[in-house]
């Protein structure tokens, strides 16, 4: 196993590195020369949703009374679905820049705030209570704000914060610390002012393309954007007069490629170091088990089954025990059949769409650079594979001797889909009350809908009748019309402890990768490294194999054959103790404050997890089924 390990990790982490941008996404070619048809003059910068560490809840550039763009009809950029589905709304601004054109303390607009007129500031200052961000965007690049950090030293993150806080007691928040002219207590500090620099490659012709973009925000209340800073007491009694404004400066680097002009922020996230300690704490305990395993099945299995095909007498046929005793119970139909094959035909369809969705982005088509393709590949994926789900379920079935087809079909098209599509409108009705700009509009719910009746309906439909047409999988031995009776079980046999047990191992493997996972989703932090994720996928595939496969034979050792549900289940366990580390994130890792902010990061979580279950619950169940059918075809039974 280990020979093709390696050359598996190097080549998916070269096709991680190298092919990181999507394929055919053209750059964009400025120039001075406005009578130039071949490249662009103007610079527009789009902004995005804004977003907080301490809040769930993202929302619209234009809730904090900003700048209005100055063309209020203003086209936004077109959506994708999964743009819309993750709350990505790119919209117009009113900064506009002129290639090569420099400008100091440029006004945008004023802004001016009473008593009368609160509401907006109400709200305004509710975002710096809370920390949120702006994310600029230019030539379909995050504007960065890079400043030194004590423990990294330059950090660069896709986001500046709108302003800050400085409490009661005297204690700056977060981006009050960059200043020591934020030191008035119960006082917001409103960051109205950005010093941005834009910096460009030139090319031989005389064009330029833009390598990189950086800005420093400024709390400024002067008339040249100087002086002290524009500071909003906790209960002021005058107006607030200030206005928004922006400098901007151009520099060329011809040491910058375009293919690499997001290295500078990317290269702030955490190092690869730690992606490979996973990698290799995750391979030490996929090695142990495929030792563990060979053990069982060249040493213990191999004596088992050369044991009982030298039983050729009646005597000896009466002395059989272990695994081969309980040969005629081994494949009888568990309980609740048609819901371990609708589990089972969901979790195949789970686990092609994670596979395939991972295989697009380590050839580079899923990257940051092209927003909202993860999400639409994932949903589109899991809409048309609804044919596979229809065809495992439905093949399944009628092997368990199931006979009521149409509800099998019908719980395969709409238990699973229908359980989280109601989790997801009930987050949903909470972002709706929040204004949030995550909350997905009333149009596109009907076109999720849509895609769900329309063609995924349909299609588990087509794949029920085709594995209805099919043969049911051969089993190598007759099952017994009267069920044997399982003796005692020592406590290491018995399903729960069997159960709780089997998902720690596969949950080793993945839980280091699952901080930088819950990081991005959360934390808003960009991920990219899908060549380590798809190594991490692979190595959970091989553990909850491997692990299952290692539980099953102990069971049937001791001679219980109720394996259909607890192999199911022993892999599964897996989404519980993610479900257990999500909640240990949520209150060590985040500051996140507000009900509804729980709300929605334990009902998104627990869609992660009931994902999780039927992805790993379905690897270990057909791993458990190919040995249990593999080792019971190997021997003699009359």
């Amino acid at each position: 196993m280990s020979s093709w390990i390696a050359p598996l990790l190097l080549l998916l982490i070269t096709l991680c590195c190298e092919a990181f941008y999507l394929p055919g996404l053209a750059p964009v070619s400025y120039c001075s020369n406005e009578n130039d048809k071949t490249c662009e003059t103007n610079i527009p910068l789009l902004v995005n949703r804004l977003v907080s560490t301490e809040s769930i809840i993202p929302y619209e550039y234009s809730a904090f009374d900003f700048c209005p763009p100055e063309d209020e009809e203003a086209k936004s950029p077109s959506e994708n679905l999964g743009q819309v589905l993750f709350g990505e709304r790119i919209r117009p601004s009113p900064y506009k820049f002129t290639f090569k054109q420099d400008e100091v303390c440029k006004e945008v607009c004023p802004r001016k705030y009473s008593k009368k007129d609160d509401e907006s500031l109400k709200f305004l200052k509710y975002g710096m209570l809370f920390s949120y961000e702006n994310r600029w965007i230019v030539d379909n690049m995050p504007i960065a704000w890079c400043y030194e950090t004590v423990e990294n030293g330059k950090f660069c993150t896709p986001g500046f914060p709108i302003g800050c806080f400085v409490n009661d007691k005297g204690v700056q928040k977060d981006a009050c610390a960059i200043s020591d002219a934020f030191n008035q207590k119960d006082t917001y500090y409103v960051f109205n002012h950005v010093d941005i620099t834009i910096v460009y490659h030139e090319l031989a012709d005389g064009t330029a393309r833009l390598v990189k973009a950086t800005l420093e925000p400024k709390s400024v209340a002067g008339p040249d954007c100087g002086g002290p800073p524009v500071a909003i007491p906790k209960d002021f009694k005058d107006e607030i007069n200030f206005k928004y404004s922006y400098s901007v400066k151009f520099k060329k680097d011809n040491t910058i490629e375009w293919a690499s002009r997001w290295d500078y922020i990317l290269d702030s996230l955490p190092h690869t170091n730690i992606q490979w300690f996973s990698i290799m704490n995750s391979l030490v305990i996929v090695l142990f088990l495929s030792g563990m395993v060979a053990m069982i099945t060249i040493r213990s299995l191999h004596k088992d089954i050369a044991r009982y095909n030298q039983l050729e007498s009646v005597e000896d046929a009466q002395e059989e025990f272990g695994w081969k005793l309980v040969h005629g119970d081994v494949f009888r139909p568990p309980s609740k059949a048609m819901l371990l094959s609708v589990f089972t035909g969901v979790g195949t369809q789970v686990i092609v769409m994670t596979f395939l969705t991972l295989f697009f982005a380590c050839l580079g088509f899923l990257s940051p650079a092209n927003r909202g393709a993860l999400g639409t590949t994932s949903v589109i994926l899991f809409v048309c594979l609804g044919v596979i789900a229809g065809y495992m379920s439905a093949r399944l079935y009628k092997t368990l001797g199931g006979e009521r087809w149409k509800t099998n079909v019908m719980m395969t098209s709409f238990l699973v889909s229908g359980f989280v599509f109601c989790i997801f409108f009930f987050m949903n009705l909470i972002l709706w009350g929040e204004g949030s700009s995550a909350a997905i509009p009333f149009g596109t719910l009907v076109a999720v809908l849509a895609l769900w009746f329309g063609i995924s309906v349909p299609l588990t439909f087509i794949g029920a009748y085709m594995g209805y047409k099919r043969a049911p999988f051969e089993h190598p031995v007759r099952t017994n019309q009267i069920p044997r009776q399982i003796p005692e079980q020592v406590m290491y046999t018995k399903p729960l402890p069997c159960i709780l047990m089997g998902g720690i191992l596969p949950f080793g493997c993945i839980f280091i990768q699952l901080f930088f996972i819950l990081n991005s989703i959360w934390s808003h932090q960009m991920y990219y490294m899908f060549g380590f994720l798809f190594l991490v996928a692979v190595i959970l595939v091989i553990t909850s194999s491997e692990t299952t496969i290692l539980l099953c034979y102990f069971h049937l050792a001791a001679e219980d054959y109720r394996w259909w549900w607890r192999s199911f289940l022993t892999s599964g366990f897996t989404a519980v103790y993610f479900f257990f580390y999500a909640i240990r994130f949520y209150f060590t890792h985040l500051a996140v404050e507000g009900l509804a902010s729980g709300i929605l990061y334990f009902g998104y979580t627990f869609i992660m997890s009931v994902l999780i279950f039927l992805f790993t619950g379905t690897i270990g169940f057909s791993a458990c089924y190919w040995f249990v059918r593999k080792i019971y075809s190997a021997v003699k039974v009359d």
